[in-house]
């Protein structure tokens, strides 16, 4: 008997600092503790801590084990929780709290207050909501209620028709919404303006910086979820499939060097200059590609502006590409001399008019390639980098060999 005691006690005592090391983090390095544990721990620890850091390090966790966790927590914590997974992964309804400060608009302000009062201590309240049969109709400030005059009504001071999010909206969206209204927090609703819950406005910027963390590693196959401290058979698991795609679309570009095997035998110089244009290329492709995706994440690329921003990268590829091509022309003019290959100014030419069509080529391609994969309802972002790097590479080496053989050959 002495022994089970002495194991419960144990078993909170881990649960205690459990809770204490993932309130001191970000919620997702508290997901990363939790990861570790048995669900009867993680239950009693998401218990422990306030809603809103429950509800963000909950929104971090898989939907299988969210699942799992459901079933094991308090009835309020719990059907809280239930109904923000039956939101869409990424969605605004994911990181929603209870909204407790919510009331019918005929209610003295001072009532209002003394209702407040008791949960002010534990809850962050920052406004008041009128809602009139459950749907929003205001908002009311704290510091309006506090100088209220005496017998005046909440909807006598309130804001009304205030801004809110729709619950399964993107994250994105969201994002995109509010980035020029900087309030602590925002009501969230449904398509018919009912009133669910509030999103805090450090959680949404809090979920945009992790998402723009993330991008970089979803450009080149490596998937959000990924973590320092992931094990290494889910990371394999994570990034090999793009690693095969990326073997397949390097194959695409080998076929292409594979169809001129002729013209650089005949012509030996030429394959000391294929990475050269390659990487030429690929590195124009790339900033048109980070400017792209960024007018994207900062919803500054509006409906009707792609073609001009395909213009754009096209007179910088070939900007660019004539003045590289010029300096790769020299210097293949040179290595030309230096190892006796016929017809060096020809051979100086081809590489300059095959930097600028590659480099121009690849820089509309940066802006292509995440809109086609916007288009049809892709991550923009999502192995971007494994698509741009084989079209650059084709184009490149295809464009260098195809004149050699047209011109020379």
């Amino acid at each position: 008997m002495q022994s089970e005691v002495e194991t419960e006690e144990i078993d909170h005592t881990r649960i205690r600092q459990l809770t204490i090391a993932v309130s001191r983090r970000a919620p997702l390095d508290g997901c990363t503790l939790l990861e570790r544990e048995d669900n009867p721990v993680v239950s009693e620890v998401l218990e422990r801590l306030d809603e809103a850091m429950a509800v963000r390090v909950m929104a971090c966790l898989s939907n299988e084990r969210q699942l799992e966790l459901l079933p094991l927590l308090s009835t309020d914590l719990g059907t809280h929780l239930d109904q923000n997974i039956t939101y869409p992964e990424g969605s605004v309804g994911r990181f929603m709290e209870s909204a407790h400060a919510v009331f019918s608009p005929d209610v003295l302000v001072t009532d209002a207050v003394e209702q407040i009062r008791p949960i002010a201590d534990a809850l962050q309240v920052t406004y008041a909501y009128v809602t009139d049969n459950g749907r929003l109709i205001g908002l009311v400030a704290m510091r309006e209620m506090l100088f209220a005059a005496p017998g005046e009504t909440m909807s006598d001071i309130m804001v009304i028709e205030p801004f809110h999010l729709i619950v399964d909206a993107p994250h994105e969206d969201a994002m995109k919404a509010v980035v020029r209204r900087h309030y602590p927090s925002y009501p969230v609703c449904d398509r018919k303006g009912m009133l669910l819950g509030i999103v805090r406005g450090y959680i949404l910027f809090e979920q945009q910086t992790y998402e723009l963390t993330a991008q970089a590693g979803r450009m080149v196959g490596v998937e959000k979820e990924e973590r320092l401290n992931t094990p290494w058979l889910k990371s394999f698991m994570y990034r090999h499939p793009w690693l095969q795609l990326n073997l397949l679309t390097a194959f695409v570009a080998g076929a292409v060097v594979g169809l001129f095997e002729d013209t650089i035998q005949q012509i030996v110089a030429l394959a000391a200059f294929l990475p050269v244009l390659a990487g030429q290329s690929g590195n124009t492709g790339c900033q048109a590609l980070a400017i792209t995706l960024r007018s994207m994440t900062l919803n500054e690329l509006k409906p009707g502006m792609e073609s001009g921003l395909v213009r754009k990268e096209a007179v910088l590829g070939m900007s660019n590409g004539l003045l590289v091509g010029l300096t790769a022309g020299a210097a293949m003019l040179g290595y030309a001399f230096l190892s006796d290959a016929a017809e060096p100014l020809m051979l100086g030419g081809i590489i300059l008019m095959a930097m600028i069509a590659s480099c121009t080529i690849s820089g509309v391609a940066g802006v292509l390639i995440p809109l086609a994969m916007r288009k049809v309802g892709a991550d923009p972002a999502t192995a971007s980098t494994i698509f741009l790097t084989t079209a650059t590479d084709v184009v490149s080496m295809g464009a260098m060999l195809g004149l050699a053989t047209f011109l020379m050959l």
